[in-house]
């Protein structure tokens, strides 16, 4: 499989993790030093991000991806992922959000793995 595609599947599994709950998926691609930097600022490593989504912090249930763009310069990568996200978080009300994600990734050992994402909207 070409790193585009890899990077793309990469994404869709990133949004199923999060929409089922699943630490293991996220755990796979996230790396350990991830970074997580919301529409408000709130910065979140790996851990407090995926205990969010475990103890209903942060809630996904459903995603829609309108488009991806994908630049590979050697090792590192960045995805521009434009979705519509279904989500309730930080105890707000259940919306639909024209999510923007920037995201950094890094192959190490033949894997990428998403470093940082700046979210938004478009």
């Amino acid at each position: 499989m070409e790193d585009k595609e890899l990077l793309t599947e990469l994404y869709r599994d990133m949004y199923n993790g999060m929409i089922s709950k699943d630490r293991t998926v996220l755990e796979r691609v996230l790396a350990p030093d991830f970074t997580l930097i919301h529409m408000t600022g709130m910065q979140q490593n790996r851990e407090e991000y995926i205990t969010g989504i475990e103890n209903g912090t942060l809630n996904y249930y459903s995603e829609e991806t309108v488009n991806i763009e994908i630049s590979i310069v050697g090792q590192f990568a960045r995805v521009i992922g434009q979705s519509i996200v279904s989500a309730a978080v930080f105890g707000g009300g259940k919306h639909t959000w024209r999510l923007e994600q920037d995201i950094n990734l890094a192959k190490k050992n033949g894997q990428w793995r998403i470093t940082k994402s700046v979210a938004g909207t478009f």
